[in-house]
Order: C-alpha cells, then sequence, then structure tokens
C-alpha cells in the first residue's frame, strides 16, 4: 500500500496503555468502528503477550508492536523473528548501527521503526544524557543512519518531521507519537504537536492514547481529528503540486 493510499481510519493508531487485558479488549471494542490500528506496548504485552495480539488481529485489524527492542545484535535479531510472521505491521527497535541492521535481517513482511528521540525528552534531557546539539540534529541524524541501513520508518515528533522530509525525502514511514489537543493538561510528553499539525508537517500516522481514551466524547472527538487529518493531507498534496509546477 503506497503512503497516499492509507485509510484514513488506520492514520491514528489508538495505543492500548493499559494495565489488562479486559480494558484492552473494551477499549478496541469501543472504538473499532472509527478506527483499526492499535499499538500494544510493553505494559500490555506483558499483562497479554501473544494472545492479546492474535485477538486483535482476528477483528481484522492492524497492531504496532512498541517494545522498542534495545539488546545486544543477535538478541534483537531473534526477538524480531518470533514477531516477523504474526501478522503484526510494526514494531520499534532502539539502537546503534549493528541493532537495526540486525533487526533489518530477520523482519520479513514486518516493518521496522527506528526509535529517534523519545517524546518524553527535550533539548535538557538530551543535555544531561551528554549531546550538545539539538533534538532536531540528533533526530535527523539517527534516522538518516537508519534508512540506509534499511529500517521502513520512524519514530519521531511530528516537532522534527518538515526537517526529515526537507533531508531525507517522502520514501519512508513517519509514525509520530506526542500527539495531544489543542487544549491539553500537562502530562509525560514535552515534544507535542496536533493531529494536523503532525499531517502538515509530514507525517503518515499519528499515535494517540489519553486524550482519545479518557474524553468526554470520544466520538466526536475521533471524528474532528479525522477532518483534520484530511484536509492536512489535501494542504500538504496540493503543497507537493505547487513544487512541481514551473511557468514557461
Amino acid at each position: 500500500m503506497t503512503k497516499d493510499k492509507i485509510p484514513l481510519e488506520k492514520r491514528i493508531i489508538l495505543a492500548l496503555d493499559v494495565p489488562t487485558v479486559e480494558e484492552a479488549k473494551e477499549t478496541v471494542r469501543k472504538f473499532e468502528a472509527k478506527i483499526k490500528f492499535y499499538k500494544v506496548g510493553l505494559q500490555l504485552f506483558l499483562a497479554g503477550w501473544f494472545n492479546i495480539v492474535e485477538w486483535i488481529l482476528d477483528r481484522d485489524l492492524e497492531v504496532f508492536i512498541d517494545l522498542k527492542f534495545f539488546d545486544v545484535p543477535q538478541t534483537v535479531k531473534l526477538a524480531v523473528e518470533q514477531i516477523c510472521n504474526r501478522g503484526i505491521s510494526f514494531a520499534t527497535v532502539h539502537g546503534n548501527d549493528e541493532i537495526l541492521k540486525a533487526a533489518v535481517q530477520a523482519k520479513g513482511n514486518l516493518k521496522i521503526l527506528a526509535v529517534t528521540v523519545l517524546t518524553s525528552l527535550d533539548e535538557g534531557d538530551l543535555k544531561d544524557l551528554g549531546f550538545s546539539c539539538s533534538v532536531e540534529d540528533v533526530v535527523l541524524s539517527r534516522a538518516k543512519r537508519a534508512l540506509e541501513i534499511g529500517c521502513d520508518g520512524v519514530i519521531s515528533s511530528g516537532l522534527e518531521v518538515p526537517k526529515l522530509r526537507k533531508h531525507l525525502g517522502e520514501k519512508f514511514l513517519v509514525v509520530a507519537p506526542g500527539i495531544r489537543p489543542v487544549k491539553n493538561t500537562q502530562d509525560d510528553q514535552k515534544r507535542v504537536v496536533t493531529v494536523k499539525e503532525a499531517f502538515l508537517n509530514g507525517a503518515d500516522y499519528v499515535v494517540i492514547g489519553r486524550p482519545i481514551r479518557n474524553a468526554e466524547d470520544p466520538d466526536s472527538l475521533i471524528d474532528k481529528m479525522h477532518a483534520d487529518i484530511e484536509e492536512a493531507l489535501e494542504l500538504s498534496k496540493s503543497r507537493q503540486l505547487g513544487k512541481g509546477f514551473h511557468h514557461t
């Protein structure tokens, strides 16, 4: 499937960051009419293992396994082999070039997404970790290496996507977490954008959890987000057409 053919109901990946399998199933049943893509992270995977993944897939929905594999290369390769033939769409890998290479070698039809910089970190956090450059520069450097290695895309805050598209082009997937409504209370995410901003900046998918799950009127919120995505994609398409037009 080409990027411009991704169905609207799969553009939002709903994060099932909940403590129990029962709550995860209840969430899927509640939203599956409008959202067809779900993220299973470390918390839920440990609670439900592959059973919850298979339950979601059996409902004709897509699954993104977000375990951020980070270990010695051979271990990462063996871990990816465990999930590559289960019908899972995306998986995340976090690490250096050798770790990413190992994941790519084992991926099969699974799409490997390289984590650039977690959206819970800001520039001050990177300085504490020993980085002397900007968040944007770290994201671009890591994304460039990941794509050269053969990863299918990256996890990146929507804030950094314009720089990625400018320098690396369009032929890779960008999944943007840390998406929040315009009015948002403080939480553990620091580098955030709205749904519309993420797609205007060049994201292909967004990952959203609490803002949808905890919304007073989630159906209306999803409808609004879908409308924003459609508008942003149309605007982005118009911009691309404008760039390709030359006066004679």
